[in-house]
């Protein structure tokens, strides 16, 4: 689960660097404008994605306090 997380957090990471440099939204583009249904499911996953990628900083702290013990 926390490798597909970071899969979707870097292809949502890629696609805002790509609308922020040149205005050009990939995945819009992909399946069909920002409104298409494939699309919005696309961007939910990655918002989902970036949610559980939070819960890696602190288990990240949390797994070098076990091993430091």
């Amino acid at each position: 689960m926390d490798t597909l997380a970071l899969i979707l957090s870097i292809i949502g990471s890629l696609n805002w660097g790509l609308v922020g440099i040149f205005k050009f939204d990939l995945v819009a583009w992909i399946f069909g404008g920002q409104t298409a249904t494939v699309s919005r499911i696309i961007y939910t996953l990655v918002g989902l994605a970036g949610l559980w990628c939070i819960s890696l900083l602190f288990r990240r702290h949390t797994l070098a306090d076990a091993q430091d013990a």
